[in-house]
C-alpha cells in the first residue's frame, strides 16, 4: 500500500471519528440544544420590536429590558384577568368528560342500530374507558418527551431561565455574535452567511407573530361563537383550548375543535351541527384569509414540509417540537433559497445565454459563408 493510500484512509478514519465524537456529544448537549433553539425563534420573534426600539433612539440593551417587562406584565395581566375562569372551566370539563363520552357512545351505538351495523363492532370502537385511556396515554407520552428533555420541573424553571438570558443576549449583542459566528467561515462564505441572518430572522419571527396573532383572533371568535350557541358554561375555556392548539399548524385546529364537539353532542339537539359549523367556517376564514395574510407570505414553504415538521417535531420533542421545529424548517428554506437555488438557477440562465450567443453567432457566420 502506497503511502498517499495510507494518508487517505487514516484522513477518513479521522474524519469518521471526529463526526462520531461530534455526534456523542450533540447528543449529550440535546438539552442546551433545545434551549438554544427556543432561544432563537424567541429572539428572531421580538427582533423587529427591538429594532423599533433602537430607531427611536432607544439602547439596544434598554429596549430589550422594556420589552421582555412589557411581554411579563401583559401575560401576567391576561392571565389575572381569565386565568381563574378558565382553570376552573377546564376542571369543570374534565370532571364531566366522562359522562359525556358516555353520551356520545349511546348516540353513535344509536346511528349503528339505524345503519343495521352491529353493536359489538361500535362498543368496542368507542368504548369510552379504552377513549379516555387512549387519549391519556397520548398526552401524556407527548409532554413526556416535552418534559424529558429539560428533566424535571426545576429543569423546566432552570430552562425558561435560560431561554430568557439567551434570546435577550442575542438580540441585545446581536451584531457581535453574527460577526464572531461567521468569522469562522472561509471567504466568500462568511460574507454570504452573514447576509442571511436577516431575511432568516424575519421569517421565523415573522411565523411565530402570524401564528399567534391568528390563533388569538381563533380563540375570542370561538368563544364568542361557542357562548351564543349555548356552550356558555365552557365558552372561554374550549376557546382558550382551541387557541392554543392552534399554535400547531394543521392538527392542531381538529385537536381543538374535538372538546367542543363532545360536549356539543352532550347537550343534545341541533348543538352538534351548530358548533361543527362554527368550527368548519373559522378554519376556512383561517385557511384562506388569515393563514395568508398573516403566516403565509412570512413561512414561504410548502405545505407538506409545514406538515412534516410538525410531525417529525411532535415524534422527537413533543409539544415543544411542534412550535419551534417549523420555524426552523422555515429559516433553513432561506438558506437553501438563497444559497443554492437561486444560484443554480442564474447559473443555468447564464448557460442558456451562453448557448444562445453561441448558435446565433454559428448560424450568423454560416450565413455569411453561404453568400460567399
Amino acid at each position: 500500500m502506497s503511502k498517499q493510500r495510507v494518508n487517505n484512509f487514516l484522513s477518513n478514519l479521522a474524519l469518521i471519528v471526529a463526526t462520531g465524537l461530534l455526534l456523542v456529544l450533540l447528543w449529550q448537549l440535546r438539552s442546551l440544544l433545545l434551549i438554544l433553539m427556543i432561544a432563537v425563534v424567541l429572539a428572531a420573534t421580538l427582533a423587529p420590536t427591538i429594532d423599533a426600539a433602537e430607531k427611536l433612539g432607544v439602547p439596544r440593551w434598554l429596549a430589550v429590558v422594556l420589552v421582555y417587562l412589557g411581554l411579563l406584565a401583559g401575560l401576567i395581566g391576561v392571565g389575572v384577568l381569565i386565568g381563574p375562569t378558565v382553570a376552573e372551566q377546564i376542571q369543570r370539563l374534565f370532571r364531566r368528560l366522562p359522562a359525556y363520552l358516555e353520551v356520545l357512545e349511546s348516540v353513535v351505538d344509536d346511528w349503528a342500530m339505524r345503519l343495521g351495523i352491529t353493536e359489538p363492532f361500535i362498543s368496542q370502537l368507542f368504548d369510552t374507558q379504552t377513549l379516555t385511556n387512549w387519549a391519556i396515554r397520548s398526552s401524556q407520552q407527548l409532554v413526556v418527551r416535552s418534559y424529558g428533555v429539560t428533566r424535571g420541573i426545576l429543569g423546566v424553571a432552570i430552562s425558561l431561565v435560560l431561554v430568557i438570558f439567551f434570546s435577550g443576549y442575542m438580540l441585545s449583542g446581536s451584531r457581535r455574535l453574527i460577526k464572531g459566528f461567521v468569522s469562522l467561515f472561509p471567504k466568500p462564505w462568511d460574507e454570504r452567511l452573514a447576509a442571511q441572518v436577516k431575511p432568516m430572522s424575519k421569517r421565523m419571527g415573522g411565523y411565530i407573530q402570524g401564528r399567534v396573532v391568528v390563533s388569538g383572533i381563533l380563540a375570542m371568535a370561538i368563544t364568542v361563537g361557542l357562548g351564543f350557541l349555548g356552550l356558555s358554561e365552557f365558552a372561554l375555556g374550549l376557546g382558550v383550548i382551541a387557541g392554543a392548539t392552534n399554535l400547531i399548524p394543521f392538527l392542531g385546529p381538529v385537536l381543538g375543535a374535538i372538546p367542543a364537539l363532545i360536549v356539543a353532542i352532550a347537550q343534545g339537539g341541533w348543538s352538534f351541527l351548530w358548533v361543527l359549523l362554527l368550527f368548519v367556517v373559522i378554519q376556512n376564514v383561517e385557511t384562506y384569509v388569515l393563514d395568508p395574510l398573516l403566516v403565509g407570505p412570512q413561512v414561504r414553504v410548502h405545505p407538506f414540509y409545514q406538515l412534516s415538521a410538525v410531525i417529525g417535531g411532535t415524534q422527537v420533542l413533543g409539544i415543544i417540537g411542534a412550535l419551534i421545529v417549523p420555524p426552523w424548517v422555515a429559516g433553513a428554506a432561506v438558506l437553501l433559497e438563497n444559497l443554492y437555488l437561486k444560484p443554480k438557477a442564474l447559473a443555468e440562465q447564464q448557460t442558456t445565454a451562453i448557448a444562445s450567443v453561441s448558435t446565433e453567432e454559428e448560424k450568423a457566420a454560416n450565413t455569411l459563408s453561404i453568400k460567399r
